[in-house]
């Protein structure tokens, strides 16, 4: 007896050297199994042990394994929990399954303290006869009190470092509105408490994409239910991942308005997290949740202001451009500049059909822009709603160039008058806040070419002749003149049909438009885009060709004197009275119309069909 006395002794002082030092250690219990072990060897010759603690969660973990034997787990684990509610702190397992190495499990508990440590032994003869001795319950108890000891004074240090971390994390989130430096500091703790454990950022697809981190989009179409459970309830998440032998843990990064993704947290599939690592990865969720929140608030405000600033320069400057193709040219400008696209199209819809404008860049202008353009029209033909595609490859059912798409439709009273659409080849590269900023600026880009569309077709009808499609005579008189102030030559012919009242009362007025109809479609045909042809008023009309040589003139005079007869049902002639001009004689705006006047008045007194130049005073006949 006097022996285990000082056995016992010796394994106090050596136990409380362990637990005074241990104070400042990282990691005691490695030591504590250790000492245990050497006790037990040098002691009682016990030399088959193993080590393992319970931390009341279900799970069974090893913390020290020092055997020459294999050793089996799961079925250490299945002994322990069937033998937990034992009042025993010695249970005798001889009678499990042939080839387990041990047959001796003693637990370690103080009695006011739910965490259990467990150790398997190979028992030897020195420990039977231990077993029966008035020594053993205080050998029990003086382990149990150490390792209660150790186990708290470990606690309080790791939760001591880990919300100190948690602190001066916290400290600096709230000394920056930096998206970036925010997710990278929430990786950064994680990794550094859990330096085994694998991390992955899952981020719901309306966050900012400067982010250089690898961030993986939420997708509901292909998450785990668990991480999907996790992010609509805002609770952790623990699932086994048998398919990907991986236990996950799936923390929601929430804010006060919103969740804003899932801190994942991947371990092997046996690992047990503990409530105090559970509850610090939803501390640090959190945290990084409400400083995430804060710093998207800042940029909203920041972008909101931009974004306000966008649309009243592009709403300003469209007020100011002249043609379609400048308002066109100049949104694309700007959706280029502020979205990013790597693809842009404006489409105009003229009548029932959708046509390309110029704003377009190349790829709109191939073949295989066509599976884009045609999903576009046909949402179109029942739905005025814009589109915003993550990933255009699910809809078509196969993989394309270019995933993430944006569409806009030009809406004004109802109606689509065409739309805007843009591409990028990544999927989920455009946010939702970027989708109602285009929103936004196309609307409000909408009336503006609305109204310039309906002022040229104004003045196309102010411009026009209804009936004969030629140009009126006013737009004629501003051709005019400004050819003569810049052009270094050029013609005017002043054509009238001979006897056109005789064509109305013969056949009708209706017969009489109709030739006025087919006169001007072979003026046309013959002059081309080289000048004008104009109603001048009643059966008179007018041709002016800037830049044009005297023989060209003269040329082309005789050749629509030769062709309208031709071209005409009934057939009627007509007179008419020429007038050349160059820079040595460049007469004045009114005098050219004086001149074809009494040129072709000449004409109709010389017996009509036939072109009179106007030379000089007096006109010369063709």
């Amino acid at each position: 007896m006097f022996e285990y006395s000082k056995r016992l002794t010796y394994m106090k002082s050596e136990l409380l050297d362990l637990c005074t030092s241990s104070v400042n250690s990282q990691n005691r219990f490695h030591e504590f199994a250790l000492l245990l072990q050497n006790y037990l060897e040098q002691h009682f010759h016990i030399h088959h042990c193993c080590f393992l603690f319970y931390d009341g969660e279900a799970a069974l973990k090893p913390f020290y394994v020092h055997s020459s034997v294999q050793v089996d787990y799961q079925q250490m684990k299945k002994i322990y929990f069937n033998s937990f509610l034992s009042q025993q702190k010695v249970v005798d397992i001889t009678d499990v399954e042939q080839g387990f190495p041990f047959n001796h499990m003693v637990f370690i508990k103080e009695s006011h303290f739910d965490k259990y440590g467990v150790v398997f032994i190979q028992s030897s003869p020195e420990w039977l006869t231990f077993l029966q001795s008035d020594f053993f319950e205080d050998f029990i108890n003086c382990v149990s009190k150490v390792f209660y000891l150790i186990n708290e004074q470990m606690e309080i240090r790791q939760n001591e470092n880990q919300y100190r971390k948690l602190y001066n994390m916290t400290d600096l989130f709230h000394s920056t509105m930096d998206i970036d430096f925010i997710l990278e500091n929430m990786l950064i703790t994680i990794q550094e408490n859990f330096p085994n454990l694998d991390v992955e950022l899952i981020l719901s697809n309306d966050q900012d994409r400067q982010t250089k981190l690898q961030i993986k989009p939420f997708d509901y179409l292909s998450e785990r239910p668990t991480t999907i459970q996790a992010f609509v309830s805002g609770e952790i998440t623990i699932e086994q991942a048998f398919d990907l032998n991986r236990c996950l843990l799936n923390a929601p990064i929430n804010g006060r308005q919103a969740i804003y993704g899932i801190l994942q947290v991947s371990a092997p599939i046996s690992y047990v997290f503990s409530n105090a690592q559970k509850d610090f990865i939803r501390l640090l969720a959190h945290t990084s949740g409400n400083a995430l929140e804060n710093a998207k608030l800042y940029r909203q405000s920041h972008r909101l202001i931009r974004d306000l600033q966008l649309i009243n320069e592009t709403s300003h400057h469209l007020n100011k451009l002249l043609t379609l193709n400048e308002m066109f040219l100049f949104l694309q400008k700007q959706v280029m500049q502020h979205f990013q696209p790597m693809e842009l199209c404006f489409v105009l819809k003229e009548g029932n059909e959708y046509k390309i404008t110029e704003a377009t860049t190349d790829f709109f202008k191939t073949e295989e822009s066509t599976v884009y353009i045609q999903h576009v029209v046909k949402h179109f033909e029942s739905s005025q709603d814009s589109l915003f595609i993550a990933d255009f490859s699910r809809i078509v059912g196969k993989e394309i160039l270019f995933k993430s798409i944006m569409v806009i439709p030009m809406i004004v009273e109802q109606r689509i008058n065409g739309f805007c659409i843009v591409l990028h080849h990544e999927p989920y590269f455009f946010s939702f806040d970027s989708f109602k900023l285009l929103q936004s600026l196309i609307h409000h880009s909408s009336l503006a070419i609305a109204n310039l569309v309906l002022r040229n077709q104004l003045q196309e009808m102010v411009n026009q002749d209804y009936l004969t499609k030629l140009y009126a005579r006013r737009y004629l008189d501003r051709f005019i003149e400004r050819s003569l102030e810049n052009d270094r030559s050029g013609m005017f012919l002043l054509i009238d049909i001979d006897n056109f009242k005789l064509i109305n009362d013969t056949y009708g007025h209706q017969v009489g438009d109709d030739i006025l109809v087919q006169i001007g479609n072979q003026l046309n045909k013959i002059i081309g885009t080289s000048g004008i042809c104009a109603r001048w008023g009643g059966e008179e009309l007018a041709i002016y060709i800037p830049n044009i040589s005297e023989d060209e003139a003269e040329n082309i005079a005789t050749e629509l004197l030769r062709t309208i007869p031709q071209a005409t049902n009934p057939t009627v002639t007509i007179s008419a009275g020429l007038v050349f001009w160059n820079h040595e004689q460049r007469p004045d705006f009114h005098s050219i119309f004086l001149q074809a006047d009494t040129a072709l008045y000449n004409a109709k007194e010389n017996g009509k069909n036939q072109v009179c130049v106007f030379n000089g005073s007096f006109p010369s006949h063709q």
